[in-house]
């Protein structure tokens, strides 16, 4: 399912379109697999806090990792490298959005990393 989501960082609402809700075993999956240019944001949903790890093993480009509570307001953000073994958050979330660099997420990946950020891990890619 398709979606728009709002996430409330530094103040600001900032809207992420085209996002899927990912549910079940999908979700040991995320974006593994999945080709950059064609990825699409993941929101991960829990109906509990969580601080379950994630990984990026078998995901072959950068993604942002942004964890958020309830009412979808930023804990923390991280850029992600492809084949990177652990990834934990220091905070219990409920929700967990893998946001893909590529084009159509641009704008919102450089607002949650900065443009500078920005243009060092997509020249990496």
């Amino acid at each position: 399912m398709d979606m728009k989501i709002n996430l409330r960082y530094r103040g600001k609402i900032l809207p992420v379109n085209d996002v899927k809700l990912v549910r079940g075993v999908k979700k040991a999956i995320g974006l593994m697999f999945k080709r950059q240019g064609k990825a699409q944001a993941l929101l991960f949903s829990f109906k509990k806090p969580t601080k379950m790890a994630i990984h990026s093993l078998f995901v072959f480009f950068p993604f942002v990792a942004v964890w958020a509570d309830v009412r979808g307001e930023v804990q923390e953000v991280k850029i992600v490298k492809p084949f990177t073994l652990t990834i934990i958050p220091k905070e219990p979330f409920y929700r967990l959005l893998e946001i893909p660099f590529n084009s159509e997420y641009k704008k919102i990946i450089q607002i949650l990393v900065g443009t500078e950020r920005f243009k060092y891990v997509s020249y990496l890619k």
